[in-house]
């Protein structure tokens, strides 16, 4: 027969120095962009992708709505798929050329990276 093991108390963890964890979201509030400031690296990236090349956008500033839609805008460009993730653009395919005029076309400074 089993035994019952009752929980008399849920384990709790108090930390005074952190203060409201809540308060600590807004710390990454979208940046304004100015592309003529930012440096975007290109990288093509092909290790831990089964194989597949993929052209990797980094050094990008937190503004998630804006690099959407310019992940979007590059996509449709080179014509094929990819993703954004909070620290980069990833576009499928070796298309560095291509994305590296379309953001010089934006006013970014763009930099082919990687070798």
């Amino acid at each position: 027969m089993a035994k019952i093991i009752k929980r008399e108390e849920a384990s709790l963890l108090w930390s005074e120095d952190s203060g409201d964890l809540r308060k600590k979201k807004d710390a990454n509030k979208p940046q304004s962009i100015n592309p003529s400031e930012h440096t975007l690296k290109i990288q093509l990236e092909k290790n831990k992708r089964g194989g597949k090349t993929v052209s990797v956008i980094m050094d990008i500033p937190y503004n998630p709505k804006y690099f959407q839609k310019l992940a979007k805008d590059l996509k449709k460009v080179c014509g094929t798929g990819g993703s954004y993730k909070e620290t980069c653009i990833e576009i499928q395919g070796d298309h560095r050329e291509t994305i590296k005029a379309k953001l010089e076309e934006l006013g970014f400074k763009a930099k082919l990276t990687g070798g």
